[in-house]
């Protein structure tokens, strides 16, 4: 069937409809077929978006629910063809369903009307040039400002957002890397600055025999056995002196950090 004959069965059909009483067998049979004949349109429209991060199926299901929308409001008697009712009433509604639930970063709705105008332009632009269009030539081609574009392109890398693990291959020192190969690492180190300004003072505080033990072992990475040769002891009293220092020192720690969180914040 062509489109001439399926838009006049589609009028056809829409009087018959008015004429039906709502809830009927026959009602739900002829709003079905109109349906149905009118899938077409769902599709057309369906394919403007093709470029979207979306699954088409979700697509055709969303722009359905715009077409079922547009076949209950249309209202033949006011001489307005039903292809031009139900196309922005079908677009609307996939556009909704973009807005609201598939952009990974909230962007304003004209930004992301600005982002669907130049991604198409783009699309056959490069059709056209056998490339990737400059923001410059698309800012001539859409009658824009370069910088309307480039919010436009903007809007669209926080609609494609991409994995951390993805490849990229637009950086000249690390081609095939991806961004988490890129990211700095934490300095395990950093956790230990708080820790040893804290103790450095109760170091110092310690007995010198104490003191030597904690330098010998932990700084210089000697044996208990090798400490206990170097001052003339056991290595079990070496043990029991590192025991006895460590819990010291940890009690000191536990109870500077009581006093911190109980002192008042200075004022002024």
């Amino acid at each position: 069937m062509g489109k001439a004959e399926a838009r006049a069965l589609s009028d056809a059909l829409f009087e018959r409809l008015a004429a039906l009483e709502p809830g009927t067998h026959e009602y739900s049979y002829v709003r079905g077929t109109i349906i149905e004949l009118n899938m077409p349109l769902v599709r057309f429209v369906a394919a403007g978006f093709r470029h979207r991060a979306a699954d088409m199926d979700d697509i055709l299901q969303v722009g359905t629910v715009g077409l079922i929308k547009a076949v209950d409001g249309y209202d033949h008697r006011r001489g307005v063809e039903f292809v031009t009712y139900a196309i922005p009433t079908i677009t609307g509604e996939v556009k909704r369903f973009f807005r609201d639930t598939t952009w990974p970063v909230r962007v304003p709705r004209s930004l992301q009307e600005l982002y669907l105008t130049v991604a198409r332009s783009s699309d056959r632009l490069e059709q056209d040039l056998g490339r990737l269009p400059t923001p410059q030539e698309l800012a001539e081609e859409l009658g824009l400002a370069p910088d309307q574009v480039a919010a436009g392109l903007t809007a669209g890398r926080a609609y494609r957002s991409d994995s951390l693990d993805a490849l990229r291959e637009d950086s000249p020192d690390e081609p095939g890397s991806s961004l988490l190969d890129r990211l700095g690492a934490c300095d395990a180190d950093f956790d230990l600055v708080d820790f040893r300004e804290s103790v450095r003072p109760l170091l110092q505080e310690l007995p010198e025999r104490e003191r030597t033990v904690l330098k010998l072992r932990f700084w210089g990475g000697h044996t208990q056995s090798e400490i206990a040769a170097r001052i003339g002891v056991s290595q079990m009293h070496v043990s029991r002196i590192l025991a006895a220092t460590l819990r010291q020192l940890r009690e000191r720690l536990d109870d500077a950090g009581s006093d911190g969180a109980r002192r008042p914040a200075p004022t002024g």
